[in-house]
């Protein structure tokens, strides 16, 4: 079965925030909503000090610990992993902002633009979906509308960029990867398993869909 995930090499980002910029650009979420983040990270001690570039959002879990907090219903998991919100059956209580360890969810009272009254095309262009959006809990849907576009024109996630998320696509030094983890040919795949890898707060037992790539694996 299908599971959509994403590898993050820790080796080759920069901390350029582009996936953030395009994820902002492609969602048209409001000013302070980013549903992709660059943590910045600093290692050791004085003089042996190192920084880290951490991309952070939504991990799509196996077990969202989001899910069961849902009073309503209105967050769901697909069979292919991937974690939605129906905001119409949302109420805005953000029971699943508080459960999430990722801190992944918002939460947006009130209509609001990048440059104050006016909307960029790109907000304009998804008005119909803001306005659904408002007093809703909001998070990174892995681009699910591209990918479901992309699998019904028969292509690949991960692979086809009109099928693959906007923050993949727009990576300057192809630090993030997106594909089907259970499908061993895929791009994924094959970074996991020549890679070390792990995920972020994996001891809870969520089973993130992030995988994070830090050095290569010894023969």
């Amino acid at each position: 079965m299908t599971r959509w995930a994403m590898a993050v090499d820790l080796r080759r980002c920069v901390g350029c925030q582009t996936c953030t910029a395009s994820c902002k650009h492609a969602n048209a979420t409001p000013p302070g909503v980013q549903w992709r983040r660059v943590l910045d990270i600093e290692v050791g001690e004085y003089p042996d000090v190192q920084r880290a570039f951490v991309p952070v959002g939504c991990n799509h879990c196996e077990e969202p610990p989001c899910l069961p907090v849902c009073p309503t219903g209105a967050t769901y998991k697909r069979p292919d992993g991937i974690v939605g919100i129906d905001y119409d059956a949302c109420i805005g209580c953000a029971y699943c902002a508080v459960a999430c360890p990722y801190q992944a969810r918002y939460k947006t009272d009130l209509l609001s633009f990048a440059y104050g009254g006016k909307a960029m095309p790109n907000e304009a262009a998804r008005g119909d979906d803001r306005e659904q959006r408002r007093a809703v809990a909001t998070k990174c849907t892995f681009c699910v509308d591209r990918i479901d576009a992309g699998l019904a024109a028969g292509q690949t996630p991960g692979v086809h960029p009109e099928a693959t998320p906007a923050c993949v696509n727009s990576c300057n030094d192809d630090a993030l990867a997106f594909g089907d983890v259970e499908d061993p040919q895929s791009n994924v795949s094959h970074l996991l398993a020549h890679n070390q890898h792990f995920r972020m707060h994996e001891e809870l037992g969520t089973g993130p869909g992030i995988f994070y790539l830090w050095d290569r694996k010894t023969p």
